[in-house]
C-alpha cells in the first residue's frame, strides 16, 4: 500500500519562497541584458552559491574551525539574493537599468565561480584523535657506572653494628652435697631395722627425719644410704 505523503507548511513556505527568488532573480538578469538561457541560469548560480556556503560553515563550525571565508561568501550570494527581490518590488525601473547593476550582473558568473571554487577545493581540516591510554611506567633498570681513573669513589656509609644478643641466663647452682657421718648412719640403721621388724614395710624418709631429729637434706642423705 502506497504511502500517502502528508504536506509540510515548512516545506511548502520553502518552496514558495524559493520560486519566488527564482523569479525575480530571472527578471533582474533579463532587465539587465541577459536573455534566454543565460537569465534562467542567475539563479540557479546565486543559490547553488548560498547553499554551498552554508553546508562550508556547518563542516568548518562543527570541526571548530575559523569559518569567516564561507561567512563572507554567505553574505555575498544573501546579498545578491535579496538585492534582486527588493529591486523587483517597484524601487528599480526593469525597463531603464543603470549601468552599475549591468555591470554587477555581467560580472557575477566569475565572481559565483571563484566564490564556489574556494567553498569546494578548500581542505577539510583532520579531526585529531582521541589521546591513547597512558602507558603503564615500567622501572627503569638501575646502571651501575664504574669509576674512572684517578676519581677517588666515596666511602659507602657504615653500616650500624647489630645489637649484642642478650647474655642467656645463669644456671641455678647445685645444691650442695650432704655427707652424714658414719656414726648417724649406724643409728638410722637400727632404727630402720626396728621399724622394719614392728611394721614390716621400709622406713621413709620424713619418719626417719623425726626419729633421728635432723633437717630433711641430711635425713634425705641417710636414707639414700641405708638402701
Amino acid at each position: 500500500m502506497p504511502r500517502l505523503v502528508r504536506p509540510d507548511a515548512v516545506l511548502v513556505q520553502a518552496v514558495i519562497a524559493g520560486a519566488l527568488s527564482f523569479a525575480h532573480l530571472h527578471d533582474l538578469a533579463e532587465a539587465a541584458g541577459q536573455h534566454g538561457w543565460k537569465a534562467w541560469a542567475y539563479p540557479v548560480s546565486v543559490d547553488l552559491l548560498l547553499v554551498a556556503a552554508w553546508h562550508r560553515l556547518r563542516t568548518l563550525r562543527d570541526a571548530g574551525e575559523p569559518s569567516r571565508s564561507a561567512w563572507s561568501w554567505f553574505a555575498v550570494a544573501l546579498t545578491a539574493s535579496l538585492g534582486a527581490n527588493v529591486a523587483t518590488a517597484g524601487l528599480l525601473d526593469l525597463g531603464d537599468v543603470p549601468d552599475w547593476l549591468r555591470i554587477l550582473v555581467a560580472g557575477w558568473p566569475a565572481l559565483a565561480f571563484l566564490g564556489g571554487t574556494l567553498l569546494v577545493h578548500r581542505p577539510t581540516p583532520p579531526s585529531v584523535p582521541d589521546p591513547a591510554p597512558e602507558a603503564v611506567a615500567k622501572p627503569l633498570p638501575v646502571v651501575q657506572r664504574e669509576a674512572e681513573p684517578g676519581v677517588q669513589a666515596a666511602p659507602l656509609p657504615a653500616l650500624p653494628a647489630p645489637a649484642p644478643a642478650p647474655a642467656p641466663a645463669p644456671a641455678p647452682a647445685p645444691a650442695p652435697t650432704v655427707t652424714a657421718p658414719p656414726a648417724l648412719v649406724a643409728h638410722a640403721q637400727k632404727i630402720a631395722t626396728d621399724h622394719r621388724t614392728r611394721t614390716g614395710s621400709e622406713i621413709d624418709t620424713e619418719t626417719l627425719r623425726a626419729r633421728l631429729g635432723v633437717p630433711s637434706p641430711l635425713a634425705v642423705a641417710i636414707a639414700a644410704q641405708l638402701t
